[in-house]
């Protein structure tokens, strides 16, 4: 008997500790219960800038990609010009995501 009360209590807990985090967990961009709606526009504005670490990390490598290939002693039959032209237009795209904040 007090064998299967512990298995229950230990049941009760791993339960309670995968479900609970899932439902007070809140999704960026979703009304949290008892909050109201806000309109896009006004959301927007007010938010505050995000921390992406991904986005930001790969800026950083891209960005030493580009130091290391521009440092490079030979042009390799121009095919690192063209990799420079590839790493600047990705660093582009990369601050341009940082940008839309999503």
């Amino acid at each position: 008997m007090k064998q299967r009360l512990w298995l229950w209590a230990a049941g009760i807990a791993l339960l309670a500790a995968t479900v609970l985090p899932l439902a007070f967990h809140a999704q960026p961009g979703t009304s949290q219960p008892g909050t109201p709606a806000a309109t896009p526009r006004v959301a927007a504005a007010s938010q505050a800038p995000q921390h992406h670490p991904r986005i930001e990390a790969a800026i950083r490598h891209l960005e030493q990609a580009k130091h290391e290939l521009e440092a490079a002693p030979a042009e390799f039959h121009g095919h690192r010009v063209k990799a420079i032209e590839h790493v600047n237009q990705a660093l582009e795209e990369c601050h341009k995501a940082l940008e839309s904040g999503q």
